[in-house]
């Protein structure tokens, strides 16, 4: 492993190991206009929309009586939460966005995530945002990955003090109990489905859902019966544990995009949790067929893939030279049929 990885630091660890199983299909629409208030379109819009809208999110109630004009995301070391607003068109009602990973499967997405304002607040020690900085910022809706970003101990604001200032809040699919391991392709729909209530843009969240499932579908048929191939999913240049090998995935919505590609995770049974810490000896003596290379914030994701493959020349995929890099596509969010069909595209090319 190269010695040069980031370590995440013990303040942030907590932060990253709960959320970064999550993450960002179709839905290649952006937006990067500039954040706006309420306004009385806004309210004639949702007395047109069938507002009141509740939803039931971690135990609560929530409602919002019309569309947010103020939308603060959290970091939670994911960009689900704003690549689903962009995909729905919604960019100009975010005031700060801590999402990021630099890169993306959909043209233009990074991009348009990289204009959005950020607010202007000092970060915590978990690279988020603090109680009185969220306060400031006026937000008339939070979004978080898990349940982590409104944690009081944490030193985040609690749902309860963002209703006390008018603020709604809204915890991603599978984000509750921050255990995002029993994750699927259908939270992702999820969330676009939740958004798209919130918004009152259901139609384009149910278009960009059916446009996903289309896509997979097709790929799904077209690898059926083609044996599953063993991949490695792992994060590049990324320590989360002790061992060599600590950013490996074990469970998630990442083993449900392998398996609709025509994979299976060869480090499935590794753990119990979304994340395997193994050694150099377990990885090793394990058949590797192809890996998944998942760049966070990494400018050279496929240097590391190599890196890998020279370094264990026992397996097929080093054989092979079977890789992949991805980004976004890869986690909660609007675009994991790019991701399917990227990977289907690698372990079965004569079918795909």
């Amino acid at each position: 492993m190269s010695s040069h990885r980031p370590v995440v630091t013990a303040a942030a660890l907590a932060a990253t190991v709960c959320l970064l199983a999550t993450a960002c299909g179709g839905g290649s629409s952006s937006s990067d206009g500039k954040a706006s208030g309420r306004s009385t379109e806004a309210a004639a819009d949702a007395s047109k929309s069938g507002y009141p809208v509740t939803l039931d999110n971690c135990g609560r109630k929530v409602t919002f009586k019309e569309p947010p004009g103020r939308v603060v995301a959290m970091n939670g070391a994911s960009v689900a939460e704003v690549s689903t607003l962009l995909a729905l068109g919604l960019g100009d009602r975010i005031v700060a966005n801590q999402q990021t990973y630099g890169m993306s499967e959909v043209p233009g997405r990074a991009a348009a995530i990289k204009k959005l304002p950020t607010g202007d607040v000092t970060l915590n020690d978990a690279y988020d945002i603090p109680r009185e900085a969220m306060l400031g910022l006026r937000p008339d809706l939070v979004l978080s990955t898990t349940s982590y970003g409104f944690d009081e101990k944490n030193g985040f604001a609690t749902r309860d003090q963002l209703e006390d200032v008018g603020a709604n809040s809204y915890v991603s699919p599978q984000g509750c109990d921050q255990d995002t391991s029993r994750m699927t392709v259908a939270d992702s729909y999820q969330l676009l489905r939740d958004m798209g209530k919130v918004f009152g843009v259901s139609d384009k969240a149910e278009q960009l859902i059916a446009a996903s499932e289309k896509s997979i579908a097709a790929v799904a048929e077209k690898v059926k019966g083609e044996k599953k191939p063993n991949v490695m999913v792992l994060f590049s240049n990324m320590t989360m544990g002790g061992n060599d090998f600590s950013s490996v995935v074990a469970k998630g919505i990442y083993n449900d995009i392998l398996d609709k590609a025509g994979g299976t995770n060869a480090f499935e049974n590794a753990s119990e949790t979304s994340f395997a810490d193994l050694s150099k000896e377990k990885v090793a003596a394990t058949d590797v067929d192809a890996l998944v290379v998942i760049g966070y914030n990494d400018p050279d994701p496929a240097a590391y893939a190599k890196k890998l493959l020279k370094e264990f020349p026992q397996w097929p995929a080093a054989r092979n030279n079977a890789y992949v890099t991805l980004s976004d596509s890869m986690y909660l969010g609007p675009s994991n049929d790019l991701a399917v069909r990227k990977i289907a595209k690698m372990l079965h090319p004569d079918a795909v």
